[in-house]
């Protein structure tokens, strides 16, 4: 049991966790639709469609961030492990995005454009959401 023990955290640093994790996962995403902007030469018009992609996922994310911090406030045990910064149906989400993303970028079935696009607008959307995280992290009782 004591063991166990050694892998729980404060709820608040959950919340720092998440942000870390949500931050990196940006970094990594951004940087692929950054890498392929680079290689696509002429840009255009797809600058204003990353924006739009990440006024979408940013608006989603911050509703999940604020979904996150109420289960984790709701949370009746003052430690937890470390894990729990997301609850299982999060993981499954990360987890099918995260190879639906992978396979779509091997496939070739989407345009470097598209990825482009779509990763850069993502990738700056979790990015924000892991600084709305440690935002919280902040704001959170220290007690």
């Amino acid at each position: 049991m004591k063991n166990y023990l050694q892998f729980h955290v404060k709820k608040r640093t959950l919340l720092a966790i998440a942000g870390i994790v949500w931050i990196i996962a940006g970094i990594n995403v951004s940087r692929v639709g950054i890498i392929a902007y680079l290689l696509m030469g002429k840009i255009s018009i797809h600058p204003f469609l990353s924006l739009l992609v990440f006024a979408v996922f940013g608006a989603m994310f911050f509703q999940m961030s604020k979904k996150h911090l109420s289960r984790i406030r709701l949370y009746k045990e003052r430690t937890r492990p470390f894990w729990h910064f997301f609850d299982l149906k999060s993981y499954l989400i990360m987890v099918f995005m995260m190879s639906l993303g992978i396979w779509l970028r091997s496939s070739s079935l989407v345009s470097s454009e598209f990825i482009a696009v779509f990763y850069t607008g993502l990738g700056f959307a979790l990015i924000l959401a892991g600084i709305s995280f440690w935002g919280m992290y902040f704001k959170y009782p220290t007690i």
